[in-house]
C-alpha cells in the first residue's frame, strides 16, 4: 500500500453516493434521506436492477422531489459488481470527482460518509474498515463474522495486501482512481468485486487509507449473500494470488 509520501493531492470535486438496489423498497427512502442529511451537498444515485418490489419506482419519487437525487434504472438483477460498475460509468459522464460506495440497508452508516470523505482529501481511495481499531459489528451472528475477517484475512495473505478490511464495500474513490485501474477488465461480482477493486488500486500504487466504521447488519430485508458469491470469492481470489506469487517469480507486473 502506497503510504502518500509528500504528495500533494487536489481537491475532491462533487460527490456522489452509488446506491444499488434489488427490492430495498422498505429501505431505500430512509436511506436517500440519511445521506442528503448527512452530506448535504452529495448527490445520490439509486442504481435498480429493476426490482420487483417497486423501489425503482420509490426512487423516482424522490428524484422528483431532489434534484441532487438521481436513478439509473437497469434491465435486471445483474450483480452487486455490475450495478457498481455502471454507476461508476454514469458518475464519470457526470464529471463528479469523488464515488462513494454505499449499500442501500442502512449496514453502512451515512453518517459516518464525512468521516471518510474527509480522509480522501489525503488519499486516493478510503476504505470504511470493520477491522481496524474503532471499527466494529453490530448484530452480526459468530458465524457471519467468521467469513467477513476469514474472507479478509485470506484475502490479504494470498494478495500480499496490508489492509485490513478487503471486503468491506463503504468506499470513497477519487474519480481518477477509478480510471487508473482498469474497470473495463474487471469481470468480479458480489464478495470479491470489493476484493478486486482494492488489490488493483493498491497494484497501480495509488494511496489507500483505512478508517474505522460501525457496521450494522440489515434489520429490514434479506440478505444478498449466498454460497455462489463466497464460492466465486474462492476461486478468484485464489487465482489472482497463485497469478501474483507467479509474476513475483518470473519478475512479471501484474496486469
Amino acid at each position: 500500500m502506497n503510504d502518500g509520501g509528500q504528495r500533494q493531492f487536489g481537491p475532491l470535486g462533487s460527490v456522489l453516493v452509488i446506491i444499488p438496489t434489488y427490492n430495498e423498497a422498505e429501505n431505500i427512502k430512509p436511506i436517500v434521506s440519511r445521506v442528503r442529511a448527512a452530506v448535504p451537498e452529495a448527490h445520490v444515485l439509486v442504481a435498480d436492477d429493476n426490482s420487483p418490489d417497486g423501489t425503482g419506482k420509490l426512487a423516482d419519487e424522490l428524484a422528483a422531489a431532489d434534484d441532487q437525487v438521481h436513478v439509473l434504472h437497469r434491465k435486471g438483477k445483474e450483480g452487486l459488481g455490475a450495478a457498481y460498475l455502471a454507476g461508476f460509468r454514469w458518475g464519470m459522464e457526470h464529471d463528479y470527482g469523488v464515488l462513494v460506495e454505499m449499500d442501500a440497508d442502512g449496514s453502512h452508516q451515512p453518517e459516518e460518509l464525512p468521516r471518510l470523505l474527509t480522509a480522501l482529501k489525503g488519499a486516493d481511495l478510503v476504505l470504511g474498515s470493520r477491522w481496524v481499531p474503532g471499527g466494529r459489528v453490530v448484530n452480526w451472528p459468530k458465524s457471519r463474522e467468521f467469513i467477513s475477517r476469514g474472507g479478509s484475512t485470506y484475502s490479504r495473505l494470498m494478495l500480499g495486501l496490508r489492509t485490513r478490511d478487503v471486503t468491506g464495500g463503504y468506499r470513497a474513490f477519487r474519480t481518477e482512481t477509478l480510471k487508473g485501474i482498469g474497470l473495463d477488465e474487471v469481470a468480479s461480482q458480489g464478495y470479491c468485486f470489493q476484493v478486486d477493486l482494492a488489490r488493483r488500486a493498491v497494484e497501480a500504487g495509488f494511496h489507500v487509507v483505512e478508517v474505522p466504521i460501525t457496521f450494522v447488519d440489515r434489520e429490514i430485508g434479506d440478505s444478498k449473500m449466498s454460497r455462489d458469491i463466497l464460492v466465486e470469492a474462492l476461486w478468484r481470489v485464489t487465482a489472482w494470488g497463485v497469478t501474483t506469487r507467479t509474476n513475483k517469480v518470473l519478475g512479471r507486473r501484474t496486469s
